[in-house]
C-alpha cells in the first residue's frame, strides 16, 4: 500500500511517523505549503516531498491519502483525492460544514472509493472498551454520560470554533456508546477570549431516555479529557488521556418498610480498575483506514459518520446562536 500526507503540521506529522512505521505500507511522499515544515518530514521518513498536493497525487498515484490541513481546505482537498479514484481519511471534522460534507460522501459512494472521518477517540482503548462494557450491559441502563474536554487553546487552529474542533469528538463518542442520535439539542457558549469564534460552550443533549451533558472550552489553564457514565448498575469514568477506566458497581437492596413504600439501601460501590491494553488510538485508526482500502470496507469511522457528527455540530451552534 503506497500513502501519501497532504499536511504536516501537529496531525500530519503523526500520521507520516505512524505510516513510516506500519507494516506492508510505504509513505511515499508528503504535501504541505510550508516547504520547510514538509522537506523536514519527508527527510525524517525518507519519502519525497512536494509543495503542490495535486503534483504529488499524479506523480505518486497513492493507493490511499491522509488529508491533515486546516478545517476550511478539508472539502477542497480531500475532493480533489476522491476524484481521482484514491480512498482517503480527512480528519475530522469532515468539512467545514454540512453541504460540503453532504457532496464528500456523495463523491466518495459514487467514485467507490473509501472515506474515512479521523474521529481519533474511537480508537481509545478505553473508549472501546468501555462500549464492550455498555454493549454487554453492566453499567445497566444508561442514564446520563458526562464529558469534560477543556485546555488552553492550541495556536495552530485559526479557522474553527471551539465546538467544532473538539467537542465534535464527545458529540460521536455519545452516538457510538449509545448507537442513537440524540432527539433534542440545548446549548449555550460564547467568545470570552476570541473575538471571531465560540471559545467555549456547554452542551446539552437529550436521546431516548439518556441525558448527555458536554462541558468544552479553550479557557481552563489544565487540559482536562474525562467522560463519565452512569448507568442503573454502575459508574464508569474514563481519562482520554491516560487511557484508564474505573467502573464503579452498584451495590443496592430493593425492599418495602414497614408502611408498605418502597425504598432502597445502598451498600459500598464495587470499584474494579478496568484492564485496558494501552495503545497509540492513531496507530489503531490508521490500520482501521489501511485494512478498509485493502477488503473495500466500510471504516469504523465513515464518511456518514463523520456527518452526522457534523450534523448535531450544526445544531448545537444554532443553539448558541438562538440563544
Amino acid at each position: 500500500m503506497r500513502v501519501c500526507v497532504i499536511g504536516t503540521g501537529a496531525m500530519g506529522k503523526n500520521h507520516a511517523r505512524v505510516y513510516a512505521e506500519m507494516h506492508n505500507v510505504q509513505l511515499a511522499a508528503v504535501a504541505d505549503v510550508n516547504e520547510k515544515a514538509g522537506n523536514e518530514i519527508a527527510g525524517k521518513y525518507r519519502c519525497r516531498y512536494y509543495r503542490d498536493y495535486k503534483k504529488m497525487l499524479a506523480a505518486e498515484k497513492p493507493d490511499a491519502v491522509s488529508v491533515c490541513v486546516p478545517t476550511g481546505m478539508h472539502y477542497d482537498v480531500a475532493r480533489a483525492v476522491i476524484q481521482r479514484g484514491i480512498s482517503v481519511l480527512v480528519e475530522k471534522p469532515i468539512a467545514k460544514d454540512v453541504k460540503d460534507a453532504e457532496k464528500l460522501v456523495a463523491l466518495a459512494k459514487k467514485r467507490g472509493v473509501r472515506l474515512a472521518v479521523g474521529h481519533i477517540e474511537r480508537f481509545n482503548p478505553a473508549v472501546r472498551q468501555l462500549k464492550r462494557l455498555i454493549d454487554e450491559g453492566k453499567l445497566g441502563h444508561i442514564t446520563s454520560i458526562l464529558a469534560r474536554r477543556v485546555g488552553i487553546m492550541p495556536p495552530r487552529i485559526k479557522d474553527a470554533n471551539v465546538v467544532t474542533d473538539i467537542a465534535v469528538h464527545d458529540i460521536d463518542i455519545f452516538t457510538y456508546l449509545l448507537g442513537k442520535k440524540p432527539r433534542r439539542i440545548y446549548a449555550s457558549g460564547g467568545k470570552a477570549l476570541i473575538n471571531d469564534r465560540e471559545d467555549y460552550a456547554d452542551i446539552f443533549l437529550q436521546y431516548n431516555g439518556t441525558n448527555g451533558f458536554i462541558e468544552v472550552n479553550w479557557l481552563t489553564p489544565v487540559k482536562i479529557r474525562m467522560l463519565n457514565v452512569t448507568g442503573t448498575r454502575g459508574y464508569a469514568r474514563l481519562n482520554y488521556i491516560t487511557q484508564d477506566l474505573l467502573l464503579h458497581k452498584s451495590v443496592y437492596e430493593k425492599e418495602y418498610d414497614e408502611f408498605g413504600l418502597f425504598v432502597l439501601h445502598f451498600g459500598e460501590p464495587e470499584v474494579i480498575p478496568v484492564h485496558i491494553k494501552k495503545e497509540e488510538p492513531l496507530r489503531i485508526e490508521l490500520k482501521n483506514f489501511i485494512d478498509s482500502v485493502k477488503e473495500d470496507k466500510e471504516p469504523l469511522v465513515s464518511g456518514k459518520d463523520g456527518l452526522e457528527a457534523l450534523r448535531i455540530v450544526r445544531d448545537v451552534m444554532h443553539s448558541i446562536g438562538s440563544g
